[in-house]
Formats: structure tokens, sequence, C-alpha cells
């Protein structure tokens, strides 16, 4: 870079306070990078398929929770499931991207919030099924318990979440 800003070995001098005068306006005009976007700023990616009323409800408290969601109908979920890493005993009808996690299923706002904020080092969580009461399956007042459930790329699981049975 030096031998392209100078001149002839009479200019040696003009050259190498060019070199410098470069260096001091990089320095001053770098700005720091700029922070990551919150959670409420990005992008939730939801593939469902699109004859299930119970993904779009899902959807639904997603958004009231402030999570911006594109919605990707897809009618092979088991490809997709695969494609991301979902274990075999933890599906339900929807899955989820939000930055490096995979979401399955009917998991609480609350629980990707949590998941978010603490940014174990896990693949993802699950509600495996479609219990009652869990997000995008409300029956009333009725909640039947079920557990948000944490794996890994092994497929090992953790309970991440309890929410206990409401019967009303």
């Amino acid at each position: 870079m030096i031998n392209q800003i100078r001149k002839p070995a009479t200019h040696k001098r003009y050259g190498a306070m060019a070199v410098l005068a470069l260096l001091i306006a990089a320095g001053c005009s770098a700005e720091a990078p700029p922070e990551t976007p919150a959670a409420d700023t990005s992008t939730m990616v939801v593939y469902h398929d699109p004859n299930c009323g119970c993904c779009s409800k899902w959807i639904e408290h997603l958004e009231q929770h402030g999570f911006a969601v594109e919605a990707v109908q897809e009618t092979d979920m088991n490809a997709i499931k695969r494609r991301l890493g979902v274990p075999e005993n933890l599906p339900s009808c929807h899955t989820a991207t939000f930055g490096d996690y995979v979401i399955e299923g009917h998991v609480p706002a609350e629980a990707v919030q949590r998941l978010l904020a603490e940014k174990p080092d896990i693949a993802g969580i699950a509600v495996p099924g479609m219990p009652i009461g869990s997000p995008g399956m409300e029956h009333g007042d009725t909640r039947h318990a079920f557990d948000v459930v944490s794996f890994d790329e092994a497929g090992r699981t953790t309970v991440f979440n309890h929410y206990p049975a409401i019967m009303e």
C-alpha cells in the first residue's frame, strides 16, 4: 500500500505524511459496531402446515408478546424437523427458528424470552405434542400440565420450564 502512495524518492516525506493522514482519517471515522438487535426487533421464522389452525394462534400469541414473525407454509414438516435437528421424541405441529435456536411446538412466549435472555448452550426448546391450554391450544381457562423441554444437538433433554395444570 505504501508503494502505491509514494512518489519518486524526492517526495518520500510527502508519501509518509499521506499514509499517516490516511491512517488518522480511518481511525477517526471508525464507529463502534452496532449492538445486536433486541429480541423484539428480530424475526422468528415459523414453519407450519397451511391447514393447521393452532399454528396461526401460536403465531398470534408470539406477536402479542412483541415478537416479529415470518410464517412459512410447509407441507413436509417432518423434513423441516429433521433438517433443523428436532429430536424424534419431541415433535409438535410447527417448528420455528430464532437466531441459532430451534423452537418446537406450543412454547409460551415467556419461555422463548427466557431462552433469549439466558442464552444457554442448547439447540432449542420444545413443547412435545399439543397440550390443552398451551399457547395456540387454549380451551377456556383449562390447562393441562406440560413441560418446555430443552434439547442439545445429541438429542439429550432437560426440563426448561414446567407449567402446572389449571382446571376450572
